[in-house]
């Protein structure tokens, strides 16, 4: 930017930033109720009357007839007949109400927590409104009112609602905080001097550009409920709850997932979600912070994109059609809309990284190695399964040029590469490693799958994609086109004769190639499920089209390099990247998320579907079997004490606050034992009242068992997770690694991508288009 702005398109920006910030700060849902008629409450049993309020009765005998209970669970009295959703709430103050008219007395209203009931308040049949205060004094995971009906009388519900003393949460103000910031920074960019070049100006536009074409499937209200999304907002939920217990980094340990009993955290890569977890710190909501995360990811894929053909492509044109080609493949918006994969979307991320980096190890410009380092640890840092594909692509290509490297001495870069890479990223595979093979954890039902009959039917990868469908995966026709060019190229073109750079990229063809290959059903896969390795293999990858991910970023390499070189498609060039920019465009249209294009359910009503679903409600937060210890199933899990024998030992009191908990016992035998509703992963350690270790045994459902001190008198014991030796080597070892770049400037030489380094291998296309 040369020009001075001018004084009155100063003030006129000036003011529209500032009525901007204005409509959000009046927009803002998370200081107002959530309130429901009794249409909108969840219910088991009851009729809709013309006010749209619940009524639930037992006159003379008579059940409602579209109530499915028995007449004795009703009369029983215990029978919960309506409830809210489930709700991630912030700790703090609230205030419920209900509206309602009751002719009989018992019936209910309860406050529930993970199964733990918290609160009770009667339904008086002599007042017409129940308005009551409740405080959290920890963020609830699942925080639900249910309405327990006496089984007699009628009981009508008109209204429903809960107030926040304070916020929900803080979205607009996160909104604001971030729109201010980023128009501070371009102000001190302004102020420092330097100049944004039209070039590097349109690139940036670019690749945000095509980050928000891609999170515009999200741009709704609420959360589209994913397959896996309610894994994932449980990590988060618990990476947060983990930094706040003090573990920070690394995090070991989700303290309050399994119903309070902690869950292992090392075992799914988590380094990403930190960021969420701080949004989640700052009391932004659940569903907001994991769209942030989903946005990023989306920012991550262009701006790696860009800088990996970059690297390895002279024309500009190709460089950004790579960068929305690559944002917008189907296979990133399955994992994010359909399967709602975390892990496997950020791993997509870095695959461009990789693929340069390896690059520039065996044939392009050896001072780029670090580009596999960020490639690699990316992928490791994000999804372990995804990381087994890189380390298989990496050992191909190294032993597939190993003459080559070994000729030109680009063994140094190679070492140089793993060494930075199990340095930088040794805090999180040591205690990985650790409790993988040394814990007993419950792996095999990581097995659920037969992996062959997941195969998908090569006639879908030309299609867009859909999300009615769950099963659904493509390449996409923006990616069948960069096949199409590479075949023009390389075998038409070029007739098969190639080297150097277009033998890598013959290379990633026919790489591409087998990977979709591996994918259908074409692959003898089911016949091959005889063989030993290959079933461990296969069964633990669950699913062959997750060789999708790779496959689209060796075809996007390939229809890149492939347009830039090609003389034969030189005068076409414009018109086949606009085309393949297009096709890809159509996926955001085809892409269907909801029926409902209207974000208030009721008029009437100020919930909407935006405001309850940020709470992450009818979501929920699921903890799977794996990771769990051996036979710590679910109903197995207990929240309170489990003794051996309630005559030889008692429990005065128990206490549990994230990683760190205290039992009071009296005990009249040493050979009794209580078990806390712990689960026994390493690390936890206990001592007694006068500070000496006390010893912990695996108990039934993995968890925490002591022998007791049975000499009658009152003792208490204390337990917290701590750290392992091993594990604070490896956290020290990462962080000098860490501090080792930064000092040396590794990466601050680096990060600027959009200015072209002097001497820089790059294609020996002629002209810079």
């Amino acid at each position: 930017m040369t020009e001075e702005i001018s004084l009155k398109a100063k003030i006129i920006y000036g003011a529209l930033a500032v009525l901007f910030v204005v409509l959000l700060w009046f927009g803002d849902e998370g200081k107002q109720p959530i309130v429901y008629d009794g249409i909108g409450l969840q219910h088991t049993m009851g009729l809709i009357n013309t006010e749209n309020a619940l009524v639930i009765k037992n006159a003379a005998g008579l059940i409602d007839s579209e109530d499915l209970r028995t007449l004795g669970d009703i009369l029983a009295g215990y029978s919960s007949v309506a409830s809210t959703p489930a709700y991630v709430m912030n700790r703090g103050g609230y205030t419920v109400s209900m509206t309602y008219s009751v002719d009989q007395k018992d019936s209910v209203l309860e406050l529930w927590e993970q199964e733990n009931k918290i609160a009770a308040w009667p339904i008086e049949p002599d007042q017409k409104e129940l308005t009551a205060d409740f405080t959290l004094s920890r963020d609830a995971k699942e925080l639900q009112f249910r309405v327990n009906y006496s089984g007699s009388g009628t009981l009508t519900i008109r209204k429903f609602s809960i107030t926040p003393h304070t916020l929900f949460y803080t979205d607009t103000y996160f909104i604001i905080a971030v729109f201010l910031l980023l128009h501070l920074a371009f102000w001190l960019y302004l102020k420092s001097g330097r100049k944004i070049s039209g070039e590097g100006l349109v690139d940036a536009c670019v690749i945000l550009g095509a980050a928000l074409v891609a999170t515009t499937p999200i741009m709704h209200t609420y959360l589209y409920n994913a397959d896996d999304l309610c894994y994932h907002l449980a990590r988060l939920e618990g990476l947060k709850d983990g930094i706040l217990d003090g573990q920070v980094i690394p995090v070991n340990i989700l303290p309050e997932g399994l119903q309070n009993n902690g869950y292992m955290n090392a075992m799914y890569p988590y380094l990403f979600l930190y960021i969420g977890a701080f949004l989640r710190i700052c009391r932004v909501s659940l569903g907001f912070s994991y769209k942030v995360l989903l946005f990023l990811s989306n920012v991550g894929a262009a701006g790696c994109a860009y800088a990996a053909v970059k690297s390895m492509v002279k024309s500009r044109r190709s460089v950004l059609m790579a960068v929305v080609l690559y944002t917008l493949m189907p296979y990133r918006f399955t994992n994010m809309l359909s399967r709602g994969d975390l892990g496997e979307l950020l791993a997509l991320v870095f695959w461009p990284m990789v693929i340069a980096g390896l690059y520039h190890i065996v044939m392009g410009d050896r001072k780029k190695w670090y580009f596999l380092v960020i490639g690699f640890s990316g992928a490791l840092q994000s999804h372990i399964l995804s990381v087994a594909y890189v380390a298989a692509v990496c050992a191909v290509t190294v032993l597939l040029y190993c003459v080559r490297i070994v000729r030109e001495k680009r063994h140094v870069e190679l070492f140089k590469a793993a060494a930075y890479t199990v340095l930088l990223n040794a805090w999180y595979v040591v205690p990985f490693l650790y409790y993988y093979y040394n814990e007993e954890l419950d792996k095999e039902v990581l097995r659920w799958s037969g992996y062959y009959e997941q195969s998908i039917n090569l006639s879908n990868m030309t299609q867009s994609i859909s999300l009615y469908n769950k099963q659904y995966f493509s390449l996409g026709l923006a990616l069948i086109g960069c096949l199409g060019i590479g075949v023009i190229y390389l075998l038409c073109e070029k007739r098969g004769r190639v080297s150097g750079a277009d033998g890598y990229t013959l290379y990633l063809f026919v790489l591409g190639g087998i990977f979709v290959f591996m994918t259908t059903g074409y692959f003898p896969s089911r016949a091959l499920m005889s063989n030993g390795l290959f079933y461990n293999i296969a069964t633990m990858m669950q699913f062959p089209w997750r060789f999708l991910g790779p496959a689209s970023a060796c075809f996007l390499f390939v229809g890149a390099a492939s347009l830039a070189r090609s003389e034969f498609l030189k005068p076409y060039r414009n018109v086949i990247a606009a085309m393949l920019i297009g096709l890809n465009l159509l996926i955001i249209v085809t892409v269907p998320t909801d029926n409902n294009h209207v974000p208030y359910k009721d008029a009437q009503s100020v919930a909407s579907k935006g405001h309850e679903t940020k709470l992450g409600t009818s979501v929920g937060l699921f903890y799977p079997h794996e990771w769990r210890l051996v036979d710590a199933t679910d109903d197995k899990l207990t929240t309170s004490v489990v003794l051996s024998d309630i005559g030889d030992v008692s429990v005065r009191d128990y206490k549990k606050v994230g990683t760190k908990a205290a039992v009071s016992y009296t005990a009249v035998s040493s050979e009794a034992y209580i078990e806390l509703p712990l689960q026994n992963y390493l690390g936890y350690r206990a001592q007694d009242e006068s500070g000496q270790p006390v010893k912990i045994e695996r108990g039934d459902g993995g968890r925490m068992r002591f022998f007791v001190n049975g000499d009658g008198a009152e003792h208490r014991i204390y337990v917290r997770y701590g750290p392992v030796p091993a594990f604070v080597i490896a956290d020290v070892v990462s962080a000098l690694a860490v501090i080792y770049c930064l000092y040396g400037g590794w990466f601050c030489k680096r990060l600027p991508l959009f200015r072209r380094s002097e001497g820089e291998d790059v294609d020996a296309t002629p002209g810079n288009d």
